[in-house]
Parts: structure tokens; sequence; C-alpha cells
């Protein structure tokens, strides 16, 4: 029997507390589940600094890629003798979903900010490269890697395929969501998945919704836009995210400075250079970046020292509603005043700001444009979601933008009362009546 066709003698079963069992019996997912780069997805948190706001957010990227290739298993059950539907996609589907999250470094999206990174990059380097992933892949036919690349990428032949992976309505966002509101506890993220699932019909190029289930996609829609704007968004997860950003930036700073590091960060060498190799990447992950953070509290730099305690025992930075746009006076004054009471501003002083769009139909053109939802109707044809919801209407290619101001309430507390300086600084992140 052919290596893609081999089954498990026996199915093996992962218990779940989202989906209740994750089902694997191809022999080519359990050797992927059991690589040594799948293994690594262990040791990186699939939410990032939300565990310092939400104490359960301890979950990883190997949970969340499990339920993602667990959720296209099952969508793929119900495409099959299905029109449209190749069933000869079927492994490279299960095995995109599985793999598509695998470049992913630790503290994601601020780690990659800093060092200027993209784990879509690392993704591609790991498919394609000499690596574990790489062997077993190419066990199953040659060229083969590259088609699980080219489906993560988006630019797969087949789009039915990637809308799998990647739409407004796929696996990665129902599994995401679900699993998010689960270790969270919040109730936001809770929707009718198994609904969704059973109204999915594949079509040529994408995935659409019997028109009976738009109330079921009505309710996924609306937790997506709860679920950023109370957790993902949440100003306590961006202060952590803040302070981890400007330890990663004064640490780089230090070492092009020449500085000495009581223990030199042989992990982060590459990094500080600018050119990180695939075995260097996957050697960094949160648990040997946590062990910098707790080593660089006994540094001598005054600066890096205090940001990895914060970071480490959760002494974040106090936050106030602040738009750039429209107070670029009151940051220019502030910045200096920070100078003046010896906080260094790029360090202590950061604006942030957070931005969504919920759901938005195709607008031909258009910077990111995004496939839409659509609804097949009884007599076969498809109708744009927001045509047919006026709750999701009433949301669609509304961008919503948040900005906040992060800085050490601690330390202004610290200050002497009658200093002019703190006096001046209050006045302006609190208004006259905290003078």
């Amino acid at each position: 029997m052919a290596y893609r066709d081999e089954k498990l003698e026996e199915e093996k079963v992962f218990k779940d507390p989202v989906h209740r069992y994750v089902h694997v019996r191809d022999r080519v997912i359990w050797d992927l589940i059991g690589s040594r780069e799948f293994q690594r997805l262990r040791r990186v948190k699939q939410l990032g600094t939300t565990y310092l706001t939400f104490h359960g957010a301890e979950h990883s990227r190997f949970n969340h890629s499990l339920g993602v290739y667990e959720i296209v298993r099952r969508i793929l059950e119900n495409f099959r003798d299905r029109e449209h539907w190749n069933e000869e996609e079927r492994l490279l589907c299960l095995c995109a979903a599985l793999l598509h999250d695998l470049g992913h470094g630790p503290f994601s999206h601020s780690f990659e900010k800093v060092f200027k990174l993209d784990h879509e990059d690392f993704t591609q380097e790991i498919l394609l490269g000499d690596t574990e992933v790489n062997r077993i892949l190419t066990h199953v036919e040659e060229g083969f890697p590259k088609k699980v690349a080219d489906v993560i990428n988006k630019t797969y032949s087949d789009k039915l395929v990637v809308s799998l992976i990647s739409s407004q309505i796929d696996a990665d966002r129902m599994d995401y969501l679900q699993r998010d509101a689960y270790f969270t506890g919040v109730s936001y993220g809770h929707f009718d998945m198994e609904r969704i699932l059973r109204v999915m019909r594949p079509m040529e190029d994408q995935v659409v919704i019997k028109e009976s289930g738009m109330h079921a996609v009505e309710d996924y829609i609306m937790s997506r836009y709860q679920m950023y704007w109370q957790v993902y968004f949440h100003p306590v997860t961006r202060s952590a995210e803040v302070i981890l950003s400007k330890i990663l930036h004064r640490a780089k700073e230090l070492y092009q400075n020449h500085y000495e590091f009581k223990l030199k960060p042989v992990h982060f060498l590459s990094f500080f250079e600018g050119s990180p190799t695939l075995k260097e990447y996957l050697a960094l992950d949160e648990n040997v970046v946590m062990y910098y953070f707790q080593t660089w509290m006994d540094e001598d730099d005054p600066i890096l020292s205090d940001l990895c305690e914060r970071f480490v025992n959760r002494r974040l930075f106090k936050y106030i509603e602040f738009n750039p746009n429209l107070q670029m006076n009151e940051w220019r004054e502030l910045y200096e005043l920070f100078r003046e009471a010896d906080l260094n501003p790029r360090y202590y002083l950061e604006v942030d700001s957070s931005s969504d769009l919920p759901y938005d139909f195709y607008r031909p053109g258009e910077e990111g444009e995004r496939l839409p939802i659509h609804l097949l109707q009884p007599n076969k044809e498809l109708k744009e979601l927001s045509r047919l919801s006026d709750i999701v209407e009433s949301i669609s290619g509304k961008k919503r933008t948040d900005h906040k101001l992060y800085f050490p309430a601690d330390e202004l507390r610290r200050m002497p009362e009658d200093s002019e300086v703190k006096q001046r600084i209050l006045g302006i992140l609190y208004g006259k009546e905290e003078q």
C-alpha cells in the first residue's frame, strides 16, 4: 500500500476540551504530529501574553493545530461524494490544516515586529527545507511539500482547498475562536459550529453556506467581533506586549552597543544580527525566552532589568485613551517631560493602536481584498452574506480602531509630590483634577 493511503492499525485519538476528540487514522498525519517541528508547537502559546490577563490562556499552538486539523477532517467527511469535491485532495487538506501554524515563534507577533521576521516565511522553510516534516511529506510523493506550502501560502491552484484553511469562515478561525474562548473563560467565542459544518457545501473555487445556515454564520461573525475587542485587543494584554517588545528592543540595542551580558544570550545572537537560520529559529521557544528574561532581571542595565522584572512578575504599564493623531502636541510634551523625569521615553512611553475589520465583502482593487461568505440559495444561486443579513450588513466594511497610551504609573507615584515635572505629566495624562 502506498504511504499516502496507509492507515494506522488502530485509530488514535486526542482528548480535546473543544472538539471532545481529535481522530487520527492516516499514517502520514500521525508521523507529522510526532515530528520535532510539530512537537515544538507545544512550547509556543497560542495567545502570547494573554495569560497575564486571562490566567487560563496557557494553551499552545499545538492544541490549536490539532483542532484545525479535526475541523477540516470533519468537513471533508461531509464533502465526500459531493459535486465539486475531489477526494484526491483530502490528504493535502489535512496536512495543510495540521501544519498551517508551523512557523510561529515565541510570543509570535511582538517577536516578529521587533526582529522584522514573518512566521509565514518560516512555515515555508520548514515545509521545504531539511526537516523531519519535509521528509515525511516527500515520502508521500515528490513535490507534495510544495503543494502543502502553496495551500498555506494561498497560492495553490484549487481555491476550494485554500478556502478551507484561509477565508472569512475557515477551520482556522472556527477553532481559535472556540478554543480561545474556552481557555480564557469568556462566553463571546461560542457559536453553533455543528450547524455550520452541516450546511457547508463545496463549490468550484470556495466553500459556501446553505441559506438555511445564515443565522449560525451571523453568530460566528459576531463571536469573532466580540473576541477581538474583549480578548485579543484587551488593553492589559497589550500592556504586556508593549513591555515584551521593549525588552527585546533593549536587549538588541545593548548587544549592538557591545554591552557585556552576564550570561551571553547565545539563542538571540542571530536575531540581534538579523540573520537567524531555520535551526536557530526553531531552537528559540517561549521556555528559552522566559529563561533569558529571568536571567536579565539581574543585569546591570537598569532598563533591561526593570522591564524584565515587570514582565516576569506582571508589574505592567497603566494606560489611558490617547489618539496620537489628535494629540500630537501632548505626545511631544510628554516625551520631553519623561526625559526630564529620567524615564527614557523610548522604553517607558508607548502609543499602541488596535484595529479590526470583522467582515467585509469583495471590493475589487482594494488593498487586502477579501472573498466574501456566499449563501447558497435553493435555486443554486449565490448571494453575498451581508445582502441577506441585516446584522452582518451593519458591520460590513467598518474598521474599528482603538488607541491607548502606556506608561509606568508606579514610577510617577514615586516621584516627589512637589515635583513640577510630575504635576505636568499628571496634568496631561489625567487632567487638571489630578494636580
